[in-house]
């Protein structure tokens, strides 16, 4: 069983985040790590073994953040939702951060969250209820097959989320000129890019 007051974590670190609708925003991330969804191209293989990273408490994760200018925490993975993200949440929403994730939605959602980045995967497929609660629909496109399974988890978002198409990093100058075509077609979509990468920072 878990315990509550602590998280594997593979690392932290504040930067900018590089991808969907706060694009361009300050954050400081909280990686975990743990995940078995297994996509393929994942560039985060790393965190996947959650054995192979050390377990830092809230308490330490929340004093981490104060030392920064950061307002909005970004809990990611790995696949966050393995474990129960309310106790760290609370203490952060309790200490005046935004709380948001980035999450397959493979797991049931756990914890209290001003904004819920969904990025379904096809390795593991998400929780119908959870696609109904994102605040944004976030589609790595990895061939053209990748825009039919956007529309299909569109069609369990709310009217209000953000839907995003995002090219796969390896595949970027074979899909794009897909995505744009897409995005012309249906431009309830939006592009999202990974500038982080482009910036060279995490």
């Amino acid at each position: 069983m878990q315990d509550q007051h602590t998280l594997p974590v593979m690392e932290t670190f504040y930067s900018i985040q590089g991808e969907g609708f706060y694009q361009g925003h300050a954050a400081f991330f909280i990686r975990l790590a743990g995940c078995d969804v297994g996509c393929v191209w994942c560039d985060v293989k790393e965190s996947w073994d959650a054995n192979a990273h050390s377990f830092q408490t809230i308490t330490a994760l929340v004093d981490e953040v104060k030392n920064t200018p950061a307002k909005i925490v970004i809990i990611t993975g790995g696949e966050p939702l393995m474990y129960d993200c309310t106790a760290l949440t609370e203490a952060l929403q309790a200490a005046g951060f935004r709380t948001h994730i980035e999450t397959s939605a493979a797991y049931p959602l756990s914890g209290k969250w001003d904004w819920i980045c969904v990025s379904p995967k096809k390795f593991k497929s998400p929780i119908p209820s959870i696609l109904q609660q994102a605040s944004e629909l976030k589609v790595v496109v990895f061939n053209s097959s990748d825009l039919l399974w956007a529309e299909q988890n569109a069609q369990h978002t709310h009217a209000d989320c953000q839907l995003y198409v995002q090219p796969e990093w390896s595949k970027e100058k074979i899909v794009l000129p897909i995505i744009t075509e897409f995005i012309q077609q249906h431009p309830q979509w939006k592009l999202s890019l990974q500038i982080h990468k482009y910036m060279g920072v995490r």
